[in-house]
């Protein structure tokens, strides 16, 4: 019972083991970046710390035993562990406030050499998480010696001991990335994985004291090894454990990013891969624990067994993209559909790479057998072999899943972890079998035959089939045609692709058959991040916006270079003296002369100083003020980015903002939802005092935020300002040509955010909860529309500063035809619904120009294009016009209830601050809808009308007459009830509360 009892707590271990290491990769990113080389130092000290503690722990059991043993007693190995895990506990419930003060030594430590500065604070994170780590490593050596009660039962309880602490671990992958950190944060995630090792630890106190351990008896008659086995044999087996570790940790590395490649870089996919592989190793070593009998070939035919499935899968893997794409494709985008496919898909990983990881869960289990009768002491012995393997581990995370990377692509990378298995077994044939002649022979060409095997398809793997949902034509027809049909296109053409320590970055140019100039892609890991024809106005606005905005722009700060065309933009600009760039990808710098056609020559410009490293650390370590800091990083679902949209790094860029600074921040509507939007924004707007929201390309915003009042407010100084060198020509390049069309582009006016006064959470370093809600609103593939703000104090503040508005009042609201069509079109091209309002607003001028018909028409082509299940696209123009004008709500059936309703939806979907709708307006419809169907004599005159049509009424008689009377009241009665709801409605609309509208006009929100 004792036994079960510790077996049953290892499961709780091994769970808060996997939370620690996700929590702790998350803190430390703030104080080493989120960069590979952070990535591989994180990952290096945990597995040092658990190295070092199999080490240390194994040597340490061996001392208590012979101490015990020196006085006649049996050590009591479960209290001392539940010490360990109280230690564990303890440590966890201070490591908030330990993080803490970490990250304000290292703020005061000198950092101008980057890399004396990045070595002292790998040291700092090495002594927040070495501690623990190193207590961690006591697991397996303790609990090993702790609960065998013989040499002969010491191989099944290791195994019960490793595979369950490993389920353990499993559920705590699963756990940590789906559930605990986003709902509990980074520190209630590790206070609660405290409490939980406390009470671990105390419940092993408990079975200590209760009922001791025993020390494990020498078998009457040990197995005999083999001649000078020894000390070489069992170097050899501490060997191939190292090997084991390197191998699979290195697989492991490269699955997660060809995991990413498949199921997109999101941190879903990240613990899926993880939690298949804990899952299997767990399973394999429970299976040796079921061992009755263990002959000396097992290990051989599991090692090699290992071997040849892996190499059968070097050739399936390729192909995962394809057949990950044929089953998102059976799934809607729902909520619970988000989960159903991350469990079959979960499913898939653990059917494809279950038996590999499964043989190599077998392994350590096996070795121990193999070792524990040529080493006296169980303890010492799981220390020895674990620390081993784990030091395998260390190199595999720090040699194949980083050093490498910087010289060979993925599928090499594979091939080393394979060789390195290959080597392992041979080794292991030699060591049971002693066929060192044979084996050093035949070795030798099985690694030549594995070095020439065919590279993987780099095309398929680059496409981003993660990102379709629906199934072109012919998709399940098989891979082979698939690809044929729609991975090999002809005017499709990689002119640049590299596995690099953190990325997986490829560039292709696509040939136009008209006389359009090729255009150039960047794909990292398989997500499209800047195309340099259809994003070419978004990353050039997101220059020239905040320059023009800015007090100043002598000297700039870039996150991301993607095609390089914001920085280059910039760089561009007389008067910009500097220009400094932050990118994380060594892959994106090395390609950047690619772009230089398309950029200003970017990557050449001595005023653009483009750096690798993390843009959290660079802009940290700098002591610099920029005029200008533009932040377009990849989409906030990408394992990493989330950190650049949390309130501390707004804050940290809003320091480094000079006087009349502008912080612009990209985003997109596209593949997200109104909840992740909403989030970005209340952020935002919690560090900046005034914020503005502008329209690039159709489904991109760039967010303006500034620290205080100054010229961006200005909008004499704006206009003034677009019609000048040196923004006039790149406003021009986009379209831009007149002042009226920049004017239209801004969305929601400063203040307006502000005083709309969005409720809910914020996204924190340490409540980082927009990678859960952008990753699950990406599964869904919807889209974002801005809050509404068309009502009370936010309209009020918007029409006061919106931009267009003010310039309309300049120019006395005297628009050319001309103008007004160019930027009504401008607008539509922009998929702004809020110029189909332009168009209404057109109307009620009875214009009769050539201008104002195409307009018309252009508005009526774009409703019906755009707009789901819409009957007709002619009302809908009417009831914008009725929403400019009072007086047109008298009677008729503007009067009706439905279209009360309908008025009300189209006030809050067309809403634009420039041009605001009439409040009186909507109220009055419902005020003449309630007048319309209130009074008796309506009743009666609509009874005499129908009698006249009836014969059951003419014929009924008086009582006839008067039940259909009767009848018609309560109708009218229903009918004023509905109006008076409606009412209230709209009330609720005029104060910001869109509930109950809902309907075929579109989402309620203002979709721009």
């Amino acid at each position: 019972m004792t036994r079960a009892a510790a077996l049953f707590l290892a499961i709780f271990t091994g769970f808060t083991g996997l939370v620690y290491q996700v929590t702790w990769q998350k803190y430390l990113a703030t104080l080493l970046g989120s960069h590979s080389e952070a990535t591989a130092a994180v990952l290096g000290i945990f597995l040092g710390g658990l190295s070092l503690g199999y080490s240390v722990f194994g040597t340490v059991t061996e001392r208590l035993i012979d101490r015990a043993a020196a006085r006649g007693k049996s050590p009591n190995l479960l209290l001392v562990y539940g010490g360990i895990e109280a230690g564990i506990g303890i440590y966890a419930l201070a490591f908030p406030w330990l993080f803490r003060s970490a990250l304000s030594i290292s703020y005061m430590l000198p950092h101008g050499n980057p890399g004396i500065g990045f070595a002292s604070d790998v040291i700092l994170a090495a002594l927040l998480i070495g501690p623990p780590t190193v207590l961690m490593g006591a697991t397996i050596p303790v609990l090993t010696q702790a609960l065998s009660r013989s040499i002969e039962d010491a191989t099944r309880f290791h195994a019960f001991v490793y595979g369950l602490n490993t389920v353990g671990a499993f559920v705590g992958a699963l756990a940590a990335g789906f559930y605990v950190v986003p709902l509990f944060g980074l520190d209630g995630t590790v206070v609660r994985m405290g409490v939980i090792n406390l009470l671990a630890g105390a419940g092993y106190a408990a079975l200590g004291l209760g009922l001791g351990n025993h020390v494990v008896e020498a078998s009457a008659d040990p197995e005999p090894a083999p001649d000078g086995a020894e000390i070489s044999g069992g170097a050899l087996y501490l060997l191939v454990a190292l090997l084991i570790g390197f191998s699979m940790m290195t697989l492991e590395t490269t699955l997660i990013r060809l995991a990413g490649l498949t199921f997109g870089s999101s941190q879903f996919t990240f613990s899926m891969v993880v939690a298949a592989f804990v899952l299997c190793i767990a399973i394999g070593g429970l299976s040796v624990s079921g061992l009755s009998q263990i002959s000396k070939s097992v290990l051989v035919v599991v090692m090699w067994a290992l071997v040849m499935v892996l190499w059968w899968l070097y050739f399936l893997l390729p192909q995962a993209p394809y057949w990950v794409f044929l089953l998102r494709s059976t799934f809607e985008n729902t909520n619970l559909a988000f989960y159903i496919y991350h469990f079959v898909g979960f499913a898939l990983l653990v059917a494809v790479l279950g038996i590999p990881v499964f043989l190599s869960g077998m392994t350590l289990p096996l070795l121990f057998h193999h070792l524990r009768r040529e080493y006296g002491e169980l303890g010492a012995l799981a220390g020895r072999l674990y620390s081993w393997n784990t030091v395998g581990s260390l190199l595999g995370a720090l040699i194949g899943g980083y050093a490498l990377f910087f010289w060979f692509d993925l599928h090499h990378i594979y091939r080393f972890a394979l060789a390195a298995l290959i080597i392992s077994a041979a080794i292991t044939t030699i060591r049971v079998y002693r066929l060192r002649a044979v084996l050093a022979v035949g070795i030798l060409p099985i690694l030549f035959f594995l070095s020439v095997q065919p590279p993987w398809y780099r095309t398929l793997l680059s496409q981003g089939l993660f990102r379709e949902s629906m199934m072109p034509p012919g998709a399940a027809d098989g891979y082979q045609l698939f690809v044929d049909r729609y991975i090999s296109p002809e005017d499709v053409k990689i002119r640049f692709h590299e596995d690099g320590p953190n990325t997986t970055v490829t560039i292709q140019e696509i040939n136009f058959d008209n006389d359009k100039e090729n255009s150039l892609t960047v794909r990292v890991n398989g997500k499209s991040d800047g195309n340099t024809m259809s994003d070419y106005v978004t990353m050039t606005l997101l220059g020239i916006l905040p320059a023009i905005m800015a007090d100043e722009h002598k000297r700039a700060f870039v996150i991301g270079w993607g095609t390089g065309m914001t920085a280059g933009t910039l760089g561009a600009l007389d008067g910009v003296e500097e220009v400094v760039v932050a990118e994380i990808s060594p892959a994106i710098i090395r390609s950047a002369p690619l772009f230089d056609r398309y950029n200003y020559d970017a990557s050449r410009n001595p005023k653009i100083h483009l750096n690798q490293g993390d843009a959290y650390r660079a802009l940290t370590r700098s002591e610099k003020k920029f005029d200008i800091i533009v932040s377009e990083p990849s989409n906030p679902w990408v394992v990493g980015v989330e950190m650049l949209y949390s309130r501390e790094f707004l804050e940290l860029a809003r320091s480094r903002l000079a006087p009349g600074g502008v912080y612009a921040q990209w985003f997109h509507r596209y593949e997200t939802d109104d909840e992740t939007l909403d989030l970005i924004l209340r952020t935002y707007a919690s560090v900046f005092d005034h914020v503005s929201v502008w329209g690039a390309q159709p489904k991109d915003l760039i967010i303006l935020g500034l620290s205080e009042s100054g010229p961006a407010l200005d909008f004499y100084r704006l206009l003034e300002r677009a019609g000048k060198p040196p923004y006039k020509g790149p406003l021009a390049s986009m379209g831009i040509d007149l002042p009226s069309k920049l004017m239209i582009r801004e969305l929601v006016p400063f203040g307006v955010i502000h005083a709309a006064g969005l409720e809910g959470p914020l996204h924190t370093l340490y409540r980082p909860i927009l990678a859960d809600m952008a990753g699950k609103a990406f599964y869904r593939r919807g889209d974002a529309y801005l809050p509404f703000t068309g009502f009370g104090e936010p309209a009020r503040i918007g029409a006061k500063n919106s931009m267009w508005k003010r310039y309309s009042d300049y120019v006395g609201g005297q628009f050319s035809d001309e103008e007004r069509l160019a930027v009504i079109d401008a607008a539509l091209d922009q998929m702004r619904p809020f110029a189909i309002s332009m168009v209404a607003r057109w109307m009620t001028e009875s214009s009769d120009s050539p201008e104002f018909k195409i307009a018309y028409q252009n508005a009526l082509v774009w409703l019906r294009a755009n707009i789901e299940d819409l009957e007709d696209p002619e009302q809908t123009l009417e009831d914008l016009r009725i929403l400019y004008e009072v007086g047109t709500l008298v009677s008729g059936e503007n009067s009706t209830p439905d279209a009360a309703w309908r008025l009300s939806r189209a006030f809050a979907s067309y809403y634009y601050h420039g041009a605001p709708f009439s409040e009186p307006a909507l109220r009055s419809a419902w005020t003449h809808c309630q007048n319309q169907i209130r009074t008796e004599e309506a009743c009666r005159s609509r009874v005499e009308i129908e009698a006249k049509n009836s014969i059951d009424l003419m014929f009924g008689g008086e009582a006839e007459f008067e039940k259909s009377v009767r009848n018609c009241m309560r109708e009218a009665r229903g009918g004023v009830a509905l109006c008076q709801y409606g009412e209230q409605q709209a009330d609720r609309l005029l104060r910001g509360d869109l509930s109950g509208l809902e309907g075929p006009v579109g989402n309620p929100r203002s979709p721009f």
